[in-house]
């Protein structure tokens, strides 16, 4: 189970996440667009990062998350300093926990890869998503290979075209040696999108912070993948 994979290291992960001011998060803020007045949902949403950001932006915000570790540290940030965050520890797949059309944007920071259920969860996005609305993500991206001393999106052992979960053994890939990864090809994401009715709008490969080390070849690798999707109205499929 995802929770307990997160809750084995939540001090970890609060200690090692706690701001959104890298060029990811920027860049998913970015391509949410603005949401001043917005009812925005913050999806794996773990001790609030992003979701406190929305906030501060102006967003009417609800974050969720399986982690009852992190929830638990994201409602102790709240209380210390109030946004009017709602947080639901919960499964986002499990069929009517967001409701239908009840938000006009939707975030998620390198969530995704650690959902088991891809298909449930943008199904459940979808569902909760007003037509029109948009969905913001970010990944490390599917086809990164890795660099020296850390991983990359897939096993050393296997290749690009093996989907499935699996834990870093790299040295520097601290975070997926504890939780692991579930690795998908680009295609997949993107058809799992469209088949919920989910219109790719804007994609960026950002580089990573200039703090990276040279070994590990960002400069020739795609290392992130930022993207924001429509909903579009009418039939799914």
């Amino acid at each position: 189970m995802a929770d307990a994979r997160y809750d084995a290291i939540v001090d970890f992960y609060v200690n090692g996440f706690s701001f959104a001011a890298d060029p990811v998060s920027l860049e998913l803020l970015d391509l949410l667009g603005p949401v001043e007045g917005l009812r925005v949902l913050d999806v794996a949403c773990g001790h609030g990062r992003i979701t406190r950001e929305l906030a501060r932006r102006g967003a009417h915000v609800t974050g969720i998350d399986i982690a009852g570790r992190l929830i638990a540290k994201a409602r102790e940030l709240e209380v210390s300093e109030p946004f009017g965050i709602r947080y639901i520890h919960a499964d986002v797949t499990t069929p009517e926990t967001l409701g239908e059309g009840e938000f006009d944007a939707m975030s998620c920071n390198f969530g995704l890869s650690d959902i088991d259920d891809l298909d449930g969860a943008i199904g459940a996005v979808s569902t909760a998503l007003r037509d029109g609305g948009r969905f913001a993500f970010s990944l490390l991206h599917p086809c990164f290979a890795g660099g020296k001393d850390i991983a990359g999106a897939w096993p050393g052992t296997a290749s690009y075209y093996d989907e499935g979960w699996w834990a870093a053994q790299e040295p520097r890939s601290a975070l997926r040696r504890q939780v692991g990864a579930n690795h998908r090809m680009l295609s997949t994401y993107l058809n799992t999108l469209r088949s919920h009715g989910l219109w790719l709008d804007r994609v960026t490969e950002s580089p990573p912070a200039a703090d990276w080390d040279p070994a590990h070849d960002a400069d020739r690798k795609p290392v992130y993948l930022v993207a924001s999707a429509r909903k579009a109205p009418g039939p799914r499929g």
